[in-house]
């Protein structure tokens, strides 16, 4: 989700930041610090509010660093007891993984692409093969080369040009999703001198395999606002600058057709979409709209043949359908129906093979993947029998093959790539993910799908896992996880970290509350703008369902969200404390309303449609009635871990410094409170897959603490 301001405030004379010493008492009691009151008076719609720790929002002010290292300080002698066990689960959630794994090969263009890991390696290699998987490895990157010196190193946006000899690709040194855009010659190793700053990190080449599109975003906002062209050869200052979004609710991006007859350049916001569309073989030419965009018009474009295939929700199909256009004409007014709308079924996107159309679709909260030959004889659904899992295609970039690969997996499933035979429906799974250490077995599990019923009568499901031979006597451990925000599907996946709960006697579950868009469209739009309400009531009501049906009981049942699933965490128990013994919210958005009225801070107008925007009255005090940090009270608040990082670019680490600064003040009982900022990181944390794996680690260590489970 968001944000970053830089504001300076005049007003604050600076005062020693901590009321009480800094880590211990005179009994030797660890006593956490406690940040200086500051207050700041907020008006809007003749409304004020008082915040006292707006002087933490300065990114760059020493005092904020120390109180961030305090905080730190404070968690970790706290929780100096379950160090030794965040160690074991640390190398127990490592054992499982094989270190030396690689992706299955996909073919593409004449190469064979993989990724691998190495043992005892954080970042991946990628690397690839001419024609043949038996012939001579070609490493391209070899991130933990790269990576040498950084704290943080994230490699991303790979895109090959068609005659196979220049890769583009990003790099981002920080964590906030501003990555610098290099070139590689793939045929002598040669990475060029020129650097393209402050981009996505995505691009794609023209069909000249000279010429470079790329997304470059605003420094301050981080909003993707412009497309360039870079030509090979030249300097970054000599950029065409291509196309201006300068709609601030709105992002824009660039890529290449899967048919590579095409550039295209989109542009989205939450309700609206606008793509225009280029030859690739003439990257000079003008881009021309393909539709204008529609306020409420949504839609997606994929090339084959000579016609365009649109994935929309023109025509109030709320839950979207498919049409074509002939690419000379690709106006809507052109536009004709080929699925139409359901009101019962999600169409979710669609892969085009030279004899098949493929469809993604939802219903009943589950994934359908429907084959469709062209010539209209005997299209089916593939089978899936499990009450929960995810299904879904993959890699699939080739137009002429029978073959299309797709993924599937369950909570108690691990995760595989097959291939299907579309034309005589035979499988082959290429590979399974392997869980090391001889113990696990999926039998020794059961997933189940349960149905909540909320406060207005309406059912939400739940996903759940358990080790075999658990009683319904709430006395199990359980840990609810959900997000409910951006029609975001939470879908029933396989962790083999999660083991580490399973086997030591947690549930662990998924609630489908509205705000995601588990069960369709309606269930998004339910969950958003003035009905976000929902959202949080569904997670409370879920609660209340597996505490009733003795699942668990509240001393026993802990909540997990991060990001705008911390934003739910935060709305929660401020409604309802009393049914968590613990809380862990990641890089939670708790400072709702005050960052919504701040357009400087990255990704905030973009938001407007799924928040709504603060500057009109009404979403004012909806958003008001919600955002945790403005309802925090005084009341006993369950044990909470919270964690973020000094680099976010979408939550501000300032969010949740405030909130748990708030809350040590407000909150009426001893219950563990702690903030764990990674000085290093941004929004996902740390970079390493095994550095990762330690932030679990402190997770888990912390739900297990709480169950007076000590190995």
């Amino acid at each position: 989700m968001k944000k970053i301001t830089y504001l300076l405030l005049s007003c604050i004379i600076f005062v020693p930041v901590y009321s009480q010493n800094k880590t211990k008492t005179m009994s030797d009691k660890i006593v956490p610090p406690v940040a200086k009151i500051v207050p700041k008076t907020l008006e809007k719609h003749g409304d004020k509010r008082i915040d006292n720790y707006y002087w933490l929002n300065e990114r760059e002010n020493p005092e904020v660093i120390d109180y961030l290292n305090q905080e730190n300080e404070y968690y970790q002698k706290s929780t100096a007891h379950t160090k030794p066990f965040q160690d074991e689960l640390f190398l127990e959630m490592k054992s499982r993984i094989k270190e030396d794994d690689s992706s299955v090969p996909y073919l593409y263009n004449g190469y064979y692409y993989i990724t691998r890991f190495e043992k005892g390696k954080d970042y991946p290699i990628y690397a690839r093969k001419k024609g043949s998987l038996d012939a001579k490895e070609e490493i391209m990157f070899d991130c933990n080369e790269m990576a040498k010196g950084h704290s943080y190193f994230n490699l991303a946006g790979l895109n090959v040009s068609e005659d196979n000899k220049w890769v583009a690709f990003g790099v981002d040194l920080v964590s906030r999703r501003q990555y610098t855009i290099q070139i590689k010659n793939l045929e002598t190793g040669e990475i060029l001198p020129v650097k393209i700053e402050n981009t996505s990190g995505g691009s794609t080449w023209a069909g000249d395999n000279k010429t470079l599109f790329y997304t470059r975003n605003d420094q301050q906002t981080l909003r993707s606002d412009k497309i360039y062209k870079h030509t090979l050869g030249t300097e970054a200052a000599a950029d065409v600058l291509v196309f201006h979004e300068k709609d601030d609710t709105f992002n824009t991006f660039v890529y290449k057709e899967k048919s590579k007859k095409y550039i295209v350049i989109g542009s989205n916001s939450t309700l609206t979409s606008e793509y225009q569309i280029l030859d690739a073989k003439n990257p000079n030419g003008e881009f021309k709209v393909f539709h204008k965009r529609t306020r409420g018009l949504e839609y997606s474009i994929s090339h084959y043949g000579d016609s365009f295939y649109i994935v929309t929700n023109k025509d109030k199909a709320t839950n979207f359908k498919l049409m074509k256009t002939p690419e000379t004409a690709t106006s809507a007014e052109n536009w004709k129906d080929l699925i139409g709308h359901r009101k019962d079924v999600l169409l979710e996107g669609i892969d085009i093979f030279k004899e098949y159309l493929v469809v993604e679709e939802r219903s009943n909260g589950l994934n359908k993947i429907r084959i469709m030959p062209w010539n209209g004889k005997g299209e089916y659904y593939l089978p899936f029998n499990s009450e929960t899992y995810t299904a879904y295609t993959t890699t699939n970039v080739d137009f002429d093959t029978e073959i299309l690969r797709y993924g599937y997996q369950s909570m108690t499933t691990p995760s595989s790539v097959i291939d299907f035979n579309m034309r005589t429906q035979e499988k082959k799974v290429l590979k399974e993910q392997e869980i090391l250490g001889g113990k696990f077995d999926k039998n020794n599990y059961v997933e189940e799908r349960i149905w909540a019923t909320a406060t207005d009568g309406t059912k939400v499901p739940i996903s759940m896992v358990y080790r075999k031979g658990i009683k319904k006597d709430g006395k199990n451990p359980f840990l609810l996880y959900a997000y409910g925000s951006y029609g975001a599907t939470m879908d029933p996946y396989f962790s083999s970290t999660r083991l580490s709960l399973l086997d030591r006697g947690f549930i662990y579950a998924i609630a489908h509350i509205r705000g995601g868009e588990d069960l369709g469209r309606e269930w998004y739009e339910n969950g958003k703008l003035l009905k976000k309400m929902n959202t949080f009531t569904d997670f409370i009501d879920c609660s209340k369902f597996v505490i009733a049906e003795k699942y668990t009981s509240p001393e026993h049942l802990y909540a997990e969200g991060g990001s705008a699933g911390g934003l739910l965490m935060g709305a929660v128990i401020n409604m309802a404390p009393e049914l968590y013994n613990g809380v862990i919210a990641q890089v939670p958005f708790v400072d709702v309303v005050t960052t919504m009225l701040d357009d400087t801070i990255p990704l905030t107008t973009g938001e407007y449609d799924e928040w709504g925007n603060p500057n009109e009255k009404v979403y004012y005090d909806y958003m008001l009635s919600y955002s945790p940090y403005d309802q925090v009270k005084a009341q006993a608040y369950p044990n909470m871990y919270v964690s973020t990082g000094l680099h976010d670019s979408q939550v501000q680490y300032w969010e949740p410094a405030k909130w748990v600064a708030k809350l040590r003040v407000m909150k009426t009982n001893d219950n563990q409170l702690y903030l764990d900022t990674n000085m290093d990181a941004g929004h996902g944390g740390a970079s390493g897959r095994f550095e990762a794996l330690k932030e679990l680690a402190k997770e888990f260590a912390f739900l297990l603490d709480l169950e007076k489970i000590k190995k």
